[in-house]
C-alpha cells in the first residue's frame, strides 16, 4: 500500500479522502464519543501541510439510500472544525450541485466535507455498476483517493473500494497503523498472547475464536457471550442472554482449547438483577453469585470481583492483549465493574494493549481512561474482527493491488 508521502506534490491538488465520523450522537444531535473524528487528524493535516484540497467522504448511521436530516453529517463538521481550528465547508447534498460548488470552491489547505454518503443508494448497492456509477462521480471531485476510514475497509463500497479502482490511492496514516498493529498480532505476537472477547453475541465472533485459537495462548471470554459457553458447560444461566444456535460450536472450542493445551477463561461468578431497563439504564437491586449457582428469575449483567481478578491477572501477564467487547452492560451505573477492571489490566501490561474499537473503544473514554494509557485503540468494531478472523478486507485488498 503506498502512504500518502508517496502520492507525490498534493499542493494545489484535489485529495478525496475516505473517514469514518460514524460516531454516536445523544437526542439533540450532539457528539458523545468524537473518538474517530480525532483519530482522522493526523492523516488531514498532512494533507492540508501540503498544500492540497481535501474533499472528504464519511456516512453516519443508516439512512436508507436516500436523504435523511436525522442523519446529517453537520455534527460533524462542526466538530472537525473546532479539531483542525479551520472552517470545514459542508456541501448539502453528497454529489449534487451543493457538493460541486463546494469542491470548486476549495483553496490550498481548505476542507470539504459532502453530505452521508449512505444518502446515496449506490453507496452500499450489490450491483457493482451501480456503484461504479457513484464512485465515478465522487472521483470527479479529485486527483487522489486516501483511505482513511479503517471502520469500513472491511465493505464493498462505492466511498472505500470502487474508487479506490479509479484514482491514484493510498492509504492514511490511521489505516496503515491498524493493518500494522493487527495484523502483527495475528502473525507474529510476543508471547504470551491473550484475546479478550466480550459483548452481546456469541455468533457474532465464533470465526474470531476459531481463528484466534491457533495463534492466542488464552482467551478470555465475559459478557453476555460468556452464558452461552456457561451453558454449554451444563450451567443454568437463568434469564441471561444466550445464543442456543451457538451452543454446539462453543462446547466445540472448549474441546479443542483442551487438545491444544490453550486456556479458554470463563467467568467464576457474575452480577445478576431481576430488573434491568436498557433503555433507560437502569438496574433494580444487583447481586453477586457464583456461575454455577445462578437464580433461574435473575440475569447476568456484568462479571464479578473474583472473575475480575482471574481476567486481569490473566492480562497483566501477557505480552500482547486484544480486546473486543464489553465483560458487561458498562453503560448503567453499577455494571461497569468488571469492563473497567479489564481495562484497567491492559494499562499494566509489559508489552502491546490493543483495544478492538466499537464498545470496548467507546467504554474505555466512557470510564476515564487516557487513550495514551493503551498501545492502540481501534476505530474499526467490525474491520479489526474481520481482520483478526483472517479475512481479506476488499477495501485493504483494493490498495494493496496498487492504482
Amino acid at each position: 500500500m503506498k502512504s500518502v508521502s508517496q502520492l507525490g506534490d498534493l499542493a494545489g491538488k484535489r485529495v478525496v479522502v475516505r473517514c469514518d465520523f460514524n460516531v454516536p450522537l445523544d437526542g439533540d444531535k450532539n457528539i458523545t464519543d468524537d473518538g474517530r473524528i480525532r483519530a482522522a487528524l493526523p492523516t488531514l493535516n498532512e494533507l492540508r501541510d501540503a498544500g492540497a484540497r481535501i474533499v472528504i467522504l464519511a456516512h453516519l448511521g443508516r439512512p436508507k439510500g436516500e436523504p435523511d436530516p436525522k442523519f446529517s453529517l453537520a455534527p460533524v463538521a462542526a466538530r472537525l472544525g473546532e479539531l483542525l481550528g479551520a472552517r470545514v465547508k459542508l456541501a448539502t447534498d453528497v454529489v449534487g450541485p451543493s457538493a460541486k460548488a463546494t469542491v470548486e470552491s476549495l483553496g490550498d489547505g481548505e476542507v470539504a466535507l459532502l453530505e452521508n454518503v449512505r444518502f446515496e443508494a449506490g453507496e452500499k448497492s450489490k450491483d457493482e455498476a451501480a456503484r461504479k456509477e457513484l464512485a465515478e462521480k465522487y472521483a470527479a471531485f479529485g486527483d487522489f483517493f486516501v483511505s482513511n476510514g479503517f471502520g469500513v475497509v472491511h465493505r464493498k463500497e462505492a466511498s472505500v473500494y470502487d474508487i479506490a479502482k479509479l484514482l491514484p490511492s493510498a492509504a492514511g496514516s490511521l489505516v496503515k497503523a491498524e493493518i500494522d498493529v493487527l495484523e502483527g498480532l495475528t502473525e507474529n505476537p510476543k508471547r504470551p498472547f491473550v484475546v479478550v472477547l466480550g459483548g452481546a453475541k456469541v455468533a457474532d465472533k465464533l470465526a474470531v475464536i476459531d481463528n484466534l485459537l491457533k495463534v492466542a495462548d488464552t482467551l478470555v471470554i465475559g459478557g453476555g457471550m460468556a452464558f452461552t459457553f456457561l451453558k454449554a458447560q451444563g450451567l443454568g444461566v437463568g434469564n441471561s442472554l444466550v445464543d442456543d444456535a451457538s451452543i454446539e460450536a462453543c462446547t466445540g472450542y472448549l474441546k479443542a482449547a483442551e487438545a491444544a493445551g490453550k486456556r479458554i477463561l470463563l467467568p467464576v461468578d457474575v452480577r445478576v438483577a431481576s430488573e434491568v431497563d436498557f433503555g433507560a439504564r437502569t438496574v433494580g437491586q444487583v447481586d453477586v453469585v457464583p456461575t454455577d449457582a445462578i437464580p433461574a428469575d435473575k440475569m447476568g449483567l456484568d462479571i464479578g470481583p473474583a472473575t475480575e481478578k482471574l481476567f486481569g491477572d490473566a492480562v497483566r501477564q501477557a505480552r500482547s492483549v486484544f480486546w473486543n467487547g464489553p465483560m458487561g452492560v458498562f453503560e448503567i451505573p453499577g455494571l461497569e465493574s468488571g469492563t473497567r477492571a479489564v481495562a484497567q489490566a491492559l494499562t499494566e501490561i509489559n508489552g502491546i494493549s490493543v483495544v478492538g474499537g466499537g464498545d470496548s473503544a467507546s467504554a474505555v473514554r466512557a470510564l476515564g481512561f487516557p487513550e495514551d494509557a493503551f498501545g492502540h485503540i481501534s476505530t474499526g468494531g467490525g474491520a479489526s474482527l474481520e481482520l483478526m478472523e483472517g479475512k481479506i478486507l476488499p477495501g485493504i485488498a483494493v490498495l494493496k493491488e496498487g492504482n
